[in-house]
């Protein structure tokens, strides 16, 4: 029997799953389309780095396909047992430039039946302004036009729109890239960056933001909405939070001095300082420190003096368009 909402309305039962650089993530959820309504049933994240070395070698590494297909198998149980109508596997920036990446469809649509799709930067966009706006729409103290930002591990998004996408652009600079780039010295991440490795990713960061500007009106945006797991991770930081919260991280607001202070406390801590963080995910020590200065960057930019923090994003945006 399909769920039903409060005003009796039939709900369709997805599966979303969003497989970037860095993460794969699963959303299952029941929909309303008529009142916008998205009722989570299981919302989970595995960190398996698809996109190692994959900006130096071209290639998905066996190991990293190997921990990508492990997760899947998983998230594959997990669709069964909530007996999800439908499901659809969206593929970003990693596997969309390496070689083999038919090994990876493969192996997807053997575990789970459907294939991945690799999604262009404007379909991208468009998922993620659906996903973190959908519910903000209605907060008049919220003014729009928004201007949403996906800092990934291999890309950054930037969307502006109003109710709908204006312009969008997905550029090269993700927390996973640049670490990678810039913040890795004999094989291992710098404990900290020196001064010339951070001034090699905000050069990075600079120069994909005047590429960003010249399609996407950047300064007109009157709210920004932070999604992904460095600006969730730079929230649940500021709220000095005793664990990871959704709940209190979702729609939080972080003032552009407290990203300033926990980007250059990041920049100048140590692997051991910044895994002591009890909000940090394993898989976010290395990469963080490039995450929160896309962040950082982006408000001192657009003369941003907070970021609206959101959990729901492309993922919540994936779903909706399964509906």
């Amino acid at each position: 029997m399909n769920p039903r909402t409060s005003e009796g309305h039939p709900m369709t039962r997805v599966a979303a799953i969003d497989c970037g650089t860095n993460s794969i993530r699963l959303l299952v959820a029941d929909c309303d389309p008529a009142t916008g309504e998205l009722v989570d049933l299981d919302r989970r994240m595995t960190i398996v780095r698809l996109g190692q070395g994959v900006d130096r070698t071209g290639r998905l590494a066996p190991e990293a396909l190997e921990r990508t297909f492990a997760a899947c198998r998983e998230y594959a149980a997990v669709i069964k047992e909530h007996g999800a109508e439908r499901l659809r596997f969206v593929a970003t920036s990693a596997s969309r430039d390496a070689e083999n990446r038919d090994e990876f469809v493969r192996g997807v649509m053997d575990i789970l039946g459907v294939e991945p799709e690799v999604i262009s930067g404007d379909q991208e966009a468009e998922f993620s302004f659906t996903g973190a706006t959908r519910e903000l729409a209605g907060h008049d103290h919220l003014p729009k036009p928004f201007l949403v930002v996906d800092i990934g591990g291999g890309s950054t998004e930037f969307v502006v729109g109003d109710d709908h996408v204006r312009a969008a652009r997905s550029v090269d600079v993700g927390c996973v890239r640049m670490t990678e780039r810039h913040l890795v010295r004999d094989g291992a991440v710098s404990d900290p960056p020196s001064e010339e490795q951070t001034a090699a990713v905000r050069a990075d960061i600079e120069a994909a933001l005047d590429l960003a500007e010249q399609t996407v009106p950047l300064r007109e945006a009157r709210t920004l909405v932070g999604l992904a797991g460095s600006v969730t991770t730079v929230s649940a930081i500021a709220q000095k939070l005793p664990e990871y919260d959704s709940a209190r991280i979702h729609h939080s607001r972080v003032s552009r001095d407290q990203v300033r202070e926990i980007t250059d406390w990041l920049l100048h801590s140590t692997h051991a300082e910044r895994a002591a963080v009890p909000s940090m995910h394993p898989g976010r020590v290395d990469v963080i420190a490039a995450g929160a200065l896309v962040l950082l960057s982006i408000m001192e930019r657009i003369g941003a003096t907070e970021v609206v923090v959101s959990e729901h994003d492309i993922l919540d945006g994936i779903a909706w368009s399964v509906v």
